[in-house]
C-alpha cells in the first residue's frame, strides 16, 4: 500500500497561486496513476485533476482548466497541483489520492488510497 500526505495549502487572496505537495511512501509510486480531489465547505467531494503513472496523461476539471496544473516527480514520490489565478470559488480541503492503474480516472471511488487532505482557502 502507499501513504500520502498533502502539503502546501493556506490562506491566499483571490488571484494568487498555490503550489500543493502530496508525498507518498510506501510501494512503488511510480505504479500508481494519481488524482487530486476537493471538498469546498458544505458540499460533495469533486474532482479536480488526475494524472498518469508516466505523467503522460492528464485530465481536469472544467473549472480549473488553464488554472490548474498537475504533475509528478516520480524520483521524489511526489505529485503536484499547481493552481493560478485562484478564486474564491477553489476554497475547499484538497485531497491526493492514488490508484492502482496506469491510467487515472476522475472518479473517487475508483482510488483506494488517499491523503488527510490540506486545507486552502481563497479570500475575495
Amino acid at each position: 500500500q502507499v501513504q500520502l500526505v498533502e502539503s502546501g495549502g493556506g490562506l491566499v487572496q483571490a488571484g494568487d497561486s498555490l503550489k500543493l505537495s502530496c508525498a507518498a511512501s510506501g510501494r512503488t509510486f511510480s505504479a500508481y496513476s494519481m488524482g487530486w480531489f476537493r471538498q469546498p465547505p458544505g458540499k460533495e467531494r469533486e474532482s479536480v485533476a488526475a494524472l498518469s503513472t508516466r505523467g503522460v496523461f492528464t485530465y481536469y476539471a472544467d473549472s480549473v482548466k488553464g488554472r490548474f496544473t498537475i504533475s509528478r516527480d516520480n524520483a521524489k514520490n511526489t505529485v503536484y497541483l499547481q493552481m493560478n489565478n485562484l478564486k474564491p470559488e477553489d476554497t475547499a480541503v484538497y485531497y491526493c489520492a492514488a490508484r492502482e492503474k496506469a491510467m487515472p480516472t476522475m472518479r473517487d471511488y475508483d482510488y483506494r488510497y488517499w491523503g488527510q487532505g490540506t486545507q486552502v482557502t481563497v479570500s475575495s
